[in-house]
């Protein structure tokens, strides 16, 4: 009787497409990830079959023209789409662990399996901070951009003129919108994150030009989702007080909403506490808490290679290793300078 055996070379592959699942859904970003420009996270896989160094997504913006009605032409009077493109750029991430036979007796699992959740959290954490880093990352110019950290002062003020209508400092009574520290400063620790300043960021968002595009859920329902830090999140959380009762109720036919979010003026509003504070800014003594009010198409993440492992045996075979990479880019959607889906707001906030 002939039996049959699966080959190592299935037995990786479906490890490796476990392993991206499994990492890939347990992002806390995962629920604003879809394929389509409704999505706050727009994600494409385009090069995993075929080779190139990026993805480039088209940015759709909104119809804004009156149309025609009655006997009115419409020939000639057509609109012309909005349309534009961010070039994301994809690059190799891995890492990996390594275990002795000793070690091996003892876990007595398969290598790919002994390393396989602390690779899967470091991945998670990465994609997370790497989204985190695009949020509040600074655009240099057409396709570029580079971390708030790394962005000098020049660069800084020009991304914040080119996005005057996308940024509020404060409660919207500072700034001047010419040089990002000054304005920064301007922002007292009274200035907290309230459900006044979550309104007029959403108006700001939905006055921009070309405005931000909220994303559609169900029929007729449209979103902006915030992400704040735990201090804005908490002063945020205590202005509302009761208000929170009369919150729409959670459940799970809005996918934008879970339990322990807030919810205020069709805006949800996410605590994600790796959010960093900027910190004491300039003359300022309060301690600076970015948030960003996201629309459909804010953030781009491409694929060019998904996750793929590889083991190495080293010091005679004691030591066995096991690897995982993937190539893929995270960015902040761009357009002619300006975030395409995304409001920066920056409040003052207290010490936890």
């Amino acid at each position: 009787m002939a039996f049959t055996t699966v080959t190592a070379a299935n037995v990786e592959e479906v490890w490796d497409a476990d392993f991206f699942k499994a990492y890939v859904r347990a992002n806390r970003f995962k629920r604003y990830m879809g394929t389509t420009e409704n999505s706050i996270i727009q994600t494409r896989a385009d090069l995993t079959k075929k080779a190139g160094d990026g993805i480039t997504l088209p940015l759709i913006t909104e119809l804004v023209g009156a149309g025609q009605t009655g006997n009115g032409l419409l020939e000639g009077n057509e609109e012309a789409l909005g349309n534009y493109g961010h070039k994301i750029e994809v690059s190799t991430i891995r890492h990996a662990v390594a275990v002795t036979d000793n070690d091996q007796q003892f876990t007595g699992i398969p290598l790919r399996d002994a390393g396989k959740e602390m690779l899967k959290l470091w991945f998670m954490n990465k994609m997370r901070n790497d989204i985190i880093s695009a949020l509040g990352s600074i655009s240099t110019g057409v396709g570029t951009s580079v971390t708030y950290g790394a962005a000098s002062a020049g660069q800084r003020n020009a991304w914040l003129v080119a996005n005057a209508d996308r940024i509020l400092f404060g409660d919207g009574s500072v700034g001047a919108y010419t040089t990002l520290a000054t304005d920064i400063a301007a922002v007292t620790a009274a200035m907290k994150l309230t459900k006044e300043v979550v309104s007029r960021a959403k108006a700001r968002a939905e006055a921009a030009s070309p405005k931000i595009r909220p994303v559609i859920v169900g029929e007729d329902s449209e979103n902006f989702v915030m992400f704040a830090d735990a201090r804005a999140f908490r002063d945020l959380k205590a202005d509302l007080g009761t208000s929170l009762q009369n919150a729409q109720e959670r459940g799970d036919e809005n996918p934008l909403w879970r339990d322990g979010d807030l919810m205020w003026d069709g805006v949800v509003i996410r605590k994600i506490q790796e959010i960093a504070t900027l910190g004491a800014v300039g003359a300022s003594s309060a301690l600076i808490s970015p948030y960003y009010l996201c629309g459909a198409q804010a953030l781009g993440v491409a694929w060019a290679q998904m996750t793929k492992s590889t083991t190495d045996t080293r010091d005679y075979g004691f030591v066995k290793g096991v690897g995982v990479h993937e190539m893929r880019g995270v960015e902040k959607l761009v357009f002619n300078g300006k975030d395409h889906g995304v409001f920066t707001g920056f409040v003052g906030a207290t010490a936890l």
